[in-house]
């Protein structure tokens, strides 16, 4: 075919060799932009100056603007799950696909929030502090045994479904799961799986010792974690957020920690990131990765060549693997 063009925004690892090596196998020419994403002005004007036929974007925004300016534009893929820093009306009414990878990052990211859970219920941050600092203090220790807690999960896809399993399967907890469209579906208390029940809202903030956030960012979820929903929680959750900053305001979730109302908190991604607000990460009772929960070295070599692929197959005219709109043609 033609050489085409792909625009990469930013991609934050170091290397580029899987994407030049699909595309030069295609007869795509690739134009990257830094590691680290701009802003929007700078990468408005990335993707403005190279009129390109296709753009990934991994943390970039890609605006309006961007999109508008590339005529003959076909896709906009983005390297990863979420779609909130792309305007995927104008890329649907400009007759462009949007795509994502749904699933590549599954089994990651399931993991670290069971991981920032347990080590939040075993003390394991909390006592590497104290260790390291000459405080051998066994008898101090409050902790709790995973078999007995209750988690509630706020958004019950592919993610949230593996978080259900494996706290269930591997450490006997009981998991209350959420979703809009879950209640559509069942009614509140039937089992989905052996030791999950689908739960509303109030349900979840009645009984759960652990809160784990994997839902979308929307207008109508953000903020979905504020002053009145922290208000209600009557067991003093962890809250663990491996999904999108913007579902918590976080200066409801500080007024939380200071009241007592959650035990603690542990945030793979903060609103503001990534330069997050200083006196929410530096606190004792808030466990803080820096948006790191997707990443394993299986997950980002398929995410890298599954987007380059789908890519390739919108330019080649077929049909996307994984589309997030229907294009008006």
């Amino acid at each position: 075919m033609t050489q085409a063009k792909v625009v990469l925004t930013d991609h934050p690892w170091p290397d580029l060799s899987v994407e030049r090596a699909i595309f030069a196998a295609a007869n795509v020419e690739l134009i990257s932009g830094p590691i680290e994403a701009q802003s929007v002005e700078v990468i408005d004007a990335l993707i403005a100056q190279h009129k390109a036929q296709a753009i990934m974007c991994c943390w970039a925004s890609v605006s309006e603007r961007a999109i508008r300016s590339c005529p003959e534009l076909r896709i906009v893929a983005r390297l990863g799950v979420g779609l909130d820093n792309i305007d995927v009306a104008t890329a649907t009414a400009c007759g462009a696909w949007v795509t994502n990878v749904p699933d590549y990052c599954v089994e990651e990211v399931s993991d670290h929030a069971i991981a920032m859970c347990l080590s939040h219920w075993r003390g394991i941050n909390a006592f590497d502090r104290e260790a390291k600092l000459g405080r051998w203090n066994p008898a101090s220790a409050n902790l709790k045994r995973a078999r007995n807690m209750t988690v509630g999960v706020i958004g019950y896809g592919r993610i949230g479904q593996a978080t259900a399993r494996k706290l269930t399967q591997g450490f006997g907890a009981t998991v209350l799961a959420y979703s809009p469209s879950l209640l559509k579906l069942h009614r509140e208390g039937d089992e989905l799986l052996p030791k999950v029940c689908a739960a509303s809202l109030a349900n979840i903030q009645l009984r759960a010792d652990a809160i784990v956030l994997h839902l979308p960012l929307t207008p109508m979820s953000r903020y979905l974690i504020n002053d009145v929903f922290l208000g209600a929680l009557r067991r003093k959750p962890i809250l663990i957020n491996v999904s999108r900053g913007g579902l918590i305001d976080n200066e409801a979730l500080m007024r939380a920690l200071d009241a007592g109302a959650i035990s603690g908190a542990a945030l793979d991604v903060i609103e503001g990131e990534p330069v997050p607000l200083m006196a929410l990460m530096s606190r004792r009772d808030v466990i803080v990765t820096p948006h790191i929960a997707f990443s394993s070295d299986a997950s980002l070599a398929e995410l890298r060549r599954r987007c380059s692929e789908e890519v390739v197959r919108v330019l080649r005219g077929e049909a996307p693997l994984y589309p997030c709109n229907s294009p008006r043609v």
